[in-house]
C-alpha cells in the first residue's frame, strides 16, 4: 500500500512538519507500506489556471514525479495547521489539480501551538474529503501545543500524547487496509 502524508504548511520552519516526520517514521517502522511525505513547500502549484490532471502522464514536466505519486496513493494523511478556522490554501490547491479520490482513505491531522490544536481545520477537512469522494477516518489527531509535543527532528517529546497517536494510527490503518481491496477491484 502507498500512503502519502501531505505536509500542508507552506511556511518555512513549519512546526506541523514535525508531525509528518514522526508519522512517516512510525509507519515505516511498524508496517511494510511505502510511506512518503508530500511537502507542499517543495512544489509550485499554479492556481487553477489549467485542467485537472486526469491521468498520471498529464501535467507539467516539473510536476510529473508528484502527479505519479498522487495517482499511485492508496491513502492519504493530511497534516495542516489552522489558517483562519480552516486548512491551508496549499492543501486545497494540491487536491484541486487531481480528479476525485474515490474510496481512498484519509487521515486528518491538525496542529497548532495553541490550545485548540487546529480543531476547526479538522472540521473543514472533513468537508473537503467528502467532496473528493474519499473516506475520512473519524479518528483524527488534533495536536495542541505541537511545538511542545514534537522536536525539530520529528521526535515525540510528550510521552502522554503517544496514546492519541496510537489510536489515530490504528484506526487509520484499519480504514486504509479495509478500502484497499475496493481500489484494486476498481482498477
Amino acid at each position: 500500500m502507498n500512503i502519502e502524508i501531505i505536509a500542508g504548511s507552506p511556511r518555512q520552519g513549519s512546526v506541523t512538519y514535525r508531525v509528518a516526520l514522526f508519522l512517516q517514521h512510525l509507519l515505516q517502522h511498524t508496517t511494510n507500506y511505502n510511506v512518503q511525505i508530500i511537502d507542499v513547500r517543495e512544489w509550485e502549484f499554479p492556481l487553477m489556471q489549467q485542467e485537472v490532471f486526469s491521468a498520471s502522464d498529464q501535467g507539467p514536466a516539473a510536476l510529473q514525479p508528484l502527479i505519479k505519486r498522487v495517482f499511485a496513493a492508496n491513502a492519504f494523511i493530511i497534516i495542516t495547521p489552522e489558517y483562519n478556522g480552516s486548512y491551508t490554501p496549499a492543501v486545497k490547491v494540491l487536491f484541486d489539480h487531481f480528479p476525485k479520490q474515490h474510496h481512498k482513505a484519509f487521515g486528518i491531522v491538525t496542529a497548532s501551538t495553541g490550545t485548540l490544536g487546529g480543531i476547526r481545520a479538522s472540521q473543514q477537512l472533513q468537508l473537503l474529503i467528502n467532496a473528493l469522494f474519499g473516506i475520512g477516518s473519524p479518528y483524527m489527531l488534533v495536536t495542541p501545543f505541537v511545538d511542545k509535543k514534537f522536536d525539530e527532528t520529528g521526535t515525540l517529546t510528550d510521552a502522554a500524547f503517544q496514546k492519541s497517536v496510537d489510536v489515530f494510527v490504528k484506526e487509520f490503518l484499519w480504514l486504509a487496509e479495509s478500502l484497499t481491496p475496493l481500489l484494486q477491484i476498481k482498477e
